[in-house]
């Protein structure tokens, strides 16, 4: 019986090595491209292989001294290589197999029998909940997130009380940022989803016009990087809010009922807990240690299509940035396009602009210039047009390998770019259009700066940049600018105004799909979902900005698109007019826009 006992647990040790080492190997791949998938394969099926024999020989293992915790860390190992492979292909079933193994480890307290007698499984602990809360933060699950912070706050207190040697300096950061995240998070959280919801993003009246439009080329939106940098930005883990935002904003959302709200403590119905009887372990559902891996099914649409892949990069030096693009570049397919998102501020007293010394309108000083002129008198652009002025992508002080030009970005315009570039120095970019080299590139690039009716109740480094804002969550940006509040405001008032913006863009979809002066560098998107609804938000932004700035000295105000959009969607054109118009009437902030004027 020994002997058997101790083949078991060699067994099991063995198994535990290979699914680690294979786990190593998975989780230093980088995070883009699609050549290593098959490694992610081989390492799920060890852990498969290990968490049915856990399951199969459980009685015989914690005879020969396996712990509850060591049962938490391997689904705690299988929920991050499932949250690792969402980040690489962006499948939101991957993402529900995360929540579903952490949501079993929370519930079935496989920590928590360990208190507080082993500093190496407290860590492991802490980075559980670090983990689960990420997931839940992506999935919007508001309610899962807030009782998380409240365990993981008494976590780290409890351990700076059992553990006095050691340091929790860094754990505590942890606490900050998520407290900090969900302070500004949650004042959307309780709106609508930023996800592409078919229900409120697919407009019935302007449907069947976008079902038949089809211009004489076509582009799939298969690929997007998420990168930027700011000072002291609102983050958690590697996502900032903007990033955050964008992600989400780039996602269908699921119609299954996992994505609606429901109290955490439900949740017990689907994983009851193990407990302790008599010195043994007993596992109330039937099978021990059963986790169910193929919960996702349940919970995510098979009819939607794929959410396009997103490489997110924290912070990047230049040439690890150009290393990605370079990577997807080669990996596009011949119809396919990619989405690149620079999100930026300048940083040093120098800045990314040589003259012209303006202050941010919401207080953060920076130093700008206006846009040099996009030709000189002999017809062509000096190189010093894409090598003088740069976006951010790191702290000051180490300029070489953190400041992007818009020199560096032509090689990639071989293959079909949508450049979205959120900066105070984003009109510099303008040097693109008309340099590319192969494909024309579609250029959406911010207002220099942010305007607010009350700029010192808005601080743009922790509420996220305004131009990101309005492309991820439109109406709730309008609020933020003119001073209102979404979460004090009528429910029916907001309701009302949701359903203003979303027949306004039904309009605009009509007036694009029938335009006969569409630029084919819009055309061949505008059959994509989230592109074009990327599109029309631009033009609410671009239209609100432009009636509710100063009138004068507006260029630094407004964002830019280049090619130039039609002018039946220009900010003076009834329709879109018109549609701000009776949005500001409805919310009864007319009296700051400048409608006479426009």
């Amino acid at each position: 019986m020994a002997a058997q006992s101790d083949v078991v647990s060699l067994t099991f040790k063995a198994l535990v090595e290979s699914a680690d080492r294979k786990f190593a190997r998975v989780r230093d791949l980088p995070a883009y491209g699609r050549a290593q998938n098959h490694y992610f394969q081989k390492v799920f099926k060890a852990y498969m292989r290990l968490w049915k024999y856990q399951q199969e020989n459980r009685s015989k293992l914690v005879e020969a001294g396996l712990n509850r915790w060591d049962i938490g860390e391997i689904a705690s190992r299988i929920g991050q290589l499932y949250f690792n492979q969402y980040m690489r292909t962006s499948d939101a079933r991957f993402l529900v197999e995360a929540y579903v193994f952490y949501e079993a480890i929370l519930h079935r307290k496989y920590f928590e029998g360990a208190k507080a007698k082993d500093i190496g499984v407290r860590f492991k602990e802490l980075r559980f909940y670090a983990r689960f809360l990420l997931v839940s933060l992506i999935l919007n699950r508001t309610e899962m997130v807030q009782f998380l912070v409240d365990r993981f706050r008494a976590l780290v207190d409890d351990s700076k009380s059992n553990f006095r040697e050691t340091n929790f300096k860094e754990w505590k950061l942890v606490v900050q940022e998520i407290v900090r995240f969900m302070e500004v998070n949650t004042a959307i959280a309780n709106v609508r989803t930023l996800r592409y919801c078919v229900l409120f993003d697919s407009h019935p009246t302007s449907r069947p016009y976008v079902a038949r439009y089809h211009a004489r080329k076509v582009l799939k939106f298969q690929d997007a990087i998420l990168t930027g940098y700011h000072r002291n930005e609102i983050k958690f883990a590697e996502i900032t809010l903007d990033t955050y935002r964008m992600l989400q904003c780039l996602e269908w959302e699921p119609n299954g009922s996992f994505y609606q709200k429901h109290p955490v403590e439900s949740v017990n119905q689907k994983h009851p807990v193990e407990s302790y009887e008599n010195g043994t372990v007993t596992d109330h559902s039937g099978a021990s240690g059963l986790i169910d891996i193929n919960l996702a099914a349940d919970f995510t649409d098979p009819t939607l299509p794929r959410n396009p892949r997103k490489a997110i990069l924290y912070r990047p030096s230049a040439t690890h940035l150009l290393a990605v693009m370079a990577t997807i570049c080669e990996e596009l397919p011949p119809e396919g396009i990619m989405l690149n998102i620079y999100q930026s501020q300048v940083e040093s007293s120098g800045g990314s602009w040589k003259s012209s010394k303006n202050k941010v309108v919401s207080g953060t000083s920076s130093e700008q210039n206006s846009y040099a002129s996009e030709s000189h008198t002999n017809g062509k652009r000096d190189s010093s047009d894409y090598h003088d002025n740069y976006l951010w992508l790191g702290p000051r002080g180490t300029a070489g390998s953190n400041t992007l030009y818009p020199g560096d970005i032509i090689p990639f315009t071989r293959r079909p770019l949508f450049l979205i570039i959120d900066s105070d120095s984003s009109h510099a970019f303008k040097v693109l259009h008309g340099a590319e080299r192969g494909e024309p590139s579609a250029l959406l690039l911010s207002p220099l700066k942010p305007t607010f009716k009350n700029v010192a109740g808005v601080d743009t480094t922790h509420n996220g940049s305004q131009f990101t804002f309005f492309l991820t969550a439109p109406l709730q940006a309008f609020y933020q600018m003119v001073g209102l509040s979404s979460v004090s405001t009528d429910t029916d008032v907001y309701n009302d105004a949701e359903e203003m913006l979303s027949n306004a863009f039904s309009e605009w979809e009509v007036v694009l799909c029938t335009s006969n002066s569409l630029d084919l560098v819009w055309a061949q998107v505008l059959s994509d979902p989230f592109l074009r609804r990327l599109i029309l938000r631009f033009i609410f932004c671009r239209s609100v900005l432009s009636t509710f700035c100063p009138p004068r000295d507006t260029e630094q105000y407004l964002p830019v698109c280049l090619p130039h959009l039609p002018s039946s969607v220009s900010p003076s054109s009834e329709v879109v007019r018109l549609a701000v118009l009776r949005l500001s009437n409805h919310l009864n902030v007319s009296n700051y826009f400048h409608f006479d004027d426009n």
